[in-house]
């Protein structure tokens, strides 16, 4: 499998005529989600190279979610083969810095004069600074978003000023949508990376899922997150599909509603059939959420290397996509949001007038809240354990939702630092 998915990477990028001097500083770069990220690296490195034809960019095989990239980091820094550039969850981050993996940006941001310039947005930036230093640079955002077959909507008499803005009138719209023969009302990205969408709930309540390193989903709060995901899962007859079945249902034209993140806006537009889309902002608990986790992705240096110009050509390639042009070529190409206001603001500044359906995350930017990291050495763990517990609200295991919150609490709890 993985000589497949490196066989995959270097035809991808073998079909962009680059120029590359024999001395070329040559560097590894690593990045997860073929099928979200590579139009975006293959145009982004074709300004790149225009730019910089002194570096040689090698692309190792994607990863295939945010945890395969965290568990390959930590093996290839036992085993000594870790790439130059690593692209991380944003709520991955921590513990490669809490290892002594990631590489302080600092000495780079130093000297560059016109840094803060480049526009990064300061909520964006933060999400990769610890301890006063920032060691992260975010190259995608995302939020999630509701994606509506509006074709399938008006088979329901539902028309896209009349969209869901709460779960009930989702659960409400789902019956609707069965009552006129849609077979698939609705798919709910429960099994998205990192327990996103159950951190949503939590934050659509102003709620974190983690508080000084301990449990906050014990409450009242996490227990109404549990029961909304148990009413939206039987309320809309929800199949148990994974990832790669809902993207194609959705694709196919079968979903009347997917909820999801908005970094698969290009991904649907560029493979969906004859149907019309629309995006919409995400339901909320009751009301509109008064927060959303932050999703996407952050640029880390983690090169072993200490030759100053392989370095300095990590760091050249580390700034040029996630800053200005670089940073706009994210959001051409997917749905994620640039992390800066040059990209928004100025190089894009028409773009989401002419893409409305990338446009409903930029309006959500104002909700922008962390995604959570589990604290310790089992932060894996525990999001593996998360994602069985809502596996079985899906499947139908679970039905006492308070019972369920206090086996997993102290599950949980067990596995976090004391």
């Amino acid at each position: 499998m993985q000589l497949l998915r490196q066989a995959a990477v270097a035809t991808l990028f073998s079909t962009v005529a680059w120029v590359i001097p024999a001395q070329a500083v040559e560097i590894e770069v690593a990045y997860p989600y073929s099928h979200l990220f590579d139009v975006t690296y293959e145009r982004s490195m074709e300004e790149f190279t225009k730019a910089h034809p002194d570096i040689d960019v090698k692309f190792r095989a994607t990863y295939e979610s945010y945890e395969d990239g965290t568990n390959s980091i930590l093996r290839e820094s036992v085993a000594g083969t870790l790439p130059d550039i690593t692209m991380q969850g944003l709520n991955r981050q921590a513990i490669l810095v809490e290892k002594g993996i990631a590489r302080s940006l600092e000495p780079f941001i130093s000297k560059e004069a016109d840094f803060e310039k480049d526009g990064y947005h300061k909520a964006m930036l933060d999400l990769g600074t610890f301890d006063g230093e920032v060691y992260g640079l975010p190259f995608s955002i995302s939020l999630p978003v509701g994606y509506y077959n509006m074709d399938l909507m008006k088979k329901a008499g539902i028309s896209a000023d009349q969209l869901p803005t709460t779960w009930d009138e989702v659960i409400e719209a789902c019956g609707k949508l069965s009552a006129a023969g849609v077979e698939l009302p609705m798919l709910w990205g429960w099994n998205i990376t990192g327990n996103w969408f159950l951190q949503a709930l939590l934050w659509s309540q102003d709620v974190p899922i983690i508080k000084d390193g301990k449990v906050n989903f014990d409450k009242e709060a996490g227990l109404v997150a549990l029961n909304t995901m148990k009413d939206l899962f039987r309320g809309c007859d929800m199949p148990n599909l994974d990832v790669k079945g809902m993207l194609d249902a959705v694709y196919a034209g079968q979903s009347a509603m997917f909820f999801w993140s908005t970094s698969a806006v290009g991904a649907v537009e560029r493979n969906k059939g004859d149907w019309e889309l629309v995006t919409n902002e995400f339901p909320g608990i009751g009301t509109p959420p008064k927060g959303l986790p932050a999703g996407g992705n952050a640029a880390m240096l983690v090169s072993a290397s200490e030759d100053p110009e392989r370095l300095e050509a990590a760091w050249k390639f580390l700034k040029f996509i996630t800053s200005g042009e670089g940073a706009a070529m994210v959001a051409r190409t997917t749905g994620y949001m640039p992390p800066n206001k040059a990209a928004n603001e100025i190089i894009l500044a028409d773009f989401y007038k002419k893409s409305p359906a990338k446009a409903t995350a930029v309006r959500q930017l104002p909700l922008l809240r962390e995604w959570m990291a589990y604290p310790g050495d089992k932060g894996l763990a525990v999001t593996q354990l998360i994602y069985d517990a809502i596996e079985g609200i899906v499947v139908g295991d679970y039905d006492d939702m308070q019972e369920l919150q206090e086996e997993l609490s102290e599950e949980v709890s067990d596995l976090l630092p004391n």
